[in-house]
Formats: structure tokens, sequence, C-alpha cells
């Protein structure tokens, strides 16, 4: 047997546990990500796990494997809103496949708000309150500044407060001292 071919037998080996235990979690990002459309988080999960497969050396490096894994799936979010043909994608009516209310694990009206958001700023949103990372971590996944973060977030909370018709304080409350 070629040395070669127990490697890649141990980098297959790893990366399948690692889809084992990361994948559901990833995709619970990529739906909050996509305001809740089950197909585009799908999308968005299977190309960073190809991204991650292609690159596991650079993953198992990482000093933050989880923001490694978060960066990989905003990547993959923005790349797929740059692509050509999705300006002249075209709703319809009636949706040939349905998704079962199972799938939807979340609250329709605040997906609606999300979806109303830019990718970045909703990314903001949820790598801050749903996975409760904080300003740097933040920055360092989205690849901005950390003043950037907290003006983005700021500026969501103030559209997802409009959006869902609650008062400036009622959406989501900061901890004693925490700063947007």
């Amino acid at each position: 047997m070629k040395p070669e071919s127990s490697g890649t037998a141990e980098h297959d080996s790893q990366f399948a546990a690692f889809v084992a235990g990361h994948r559901g979690r990833m995709l619970h990002t990529a739906r909050l990500l996509t305001a809740g459309d089950p197909f585009l988080a799908e999308d968005l999960v299977q190309t960073a796990l190809t991204k991650l497969y292609i690159s596991w050396a650079a993953y198992r490096r990482a000093a933050n494997p989880d923001a490694y894994v978060r960066r990989a799936l905003f990547n993959a979010l923005m790349d797929e809103r740059r692509r050509i043909w999705r300006r002249f994608e075209r709703s319809f009516a009636e949706v040939p496949e349905r998704v079962s209310a199972a799938a939807d694990d979340g609250d329709p009206e605040l997906a609606r708000a999300l979806g109303e958001l830019p990718p970045r700023m909703r990314a903001a949103i949820v790598f801050r309150f749903v996975h409760d990372m904080d300003v740097t971590d933040t920055a360092e996944a989205l690849g901005c500044s950390p003043g950037t973060v907290k003006s983005q977030t700021a500026r969501a909370l103030d559209k997802l407060r409009a959006a869902l018709g609650q008062p400036r304080a009622a959406l989501i409350t900061l901890p004693q001292g925490a700063h947007r």
C-alpha cells in the first residue's frame, strides 16, 4: 500500500467524522444566514463542506476551527449572492416542491424579517446573537473591522425591530455593559 493512500484514508475518515458531528449545526446556521431558505441553506452547507474537504489541512491547523467553518459558510453565501444567474432568477406563485412544516425550525415572521436584511447584516446578527460571538470574532468571521460589525449590528437590529413592529428595546437586549 502506498503511503499516500493511508493518508487519504485517514483524511477521509477524519472528514467523515467532522461531517457527522457538525453538519446539523452548519445547516442551522445556513438556514439563518439564508433567512429560512432550506434549499439555499443545503447548497451553502454543501459548498462549505466541499471547500473544507479540499482545505482540510488548513482547517486542522486553524486556531479557531468553529470560526473557520462559520467563515466558510459566510463565504459560500457571499459567493452565491454574486452569481450572475441569481440576478435573473424568477419567482413563481406556485412552487413545485414544498418543504414540510417540520423542516422549518424557526419563527416564519422572524425568517421573513431576516430575509429583508442584506447578507452581511444578517450574518452579523446570526453570529452575534445565535452563536453568541463577540464583536472581534464576528469581525474576523466577516472579514471586516469591529466598528463595521457594531454599525451593521445596530442597523440590522433597528431594521428587525421595524419589520417586526417592536419597540427599540424589545427585540434583543444586550447584557449590562455589552457593546453592540
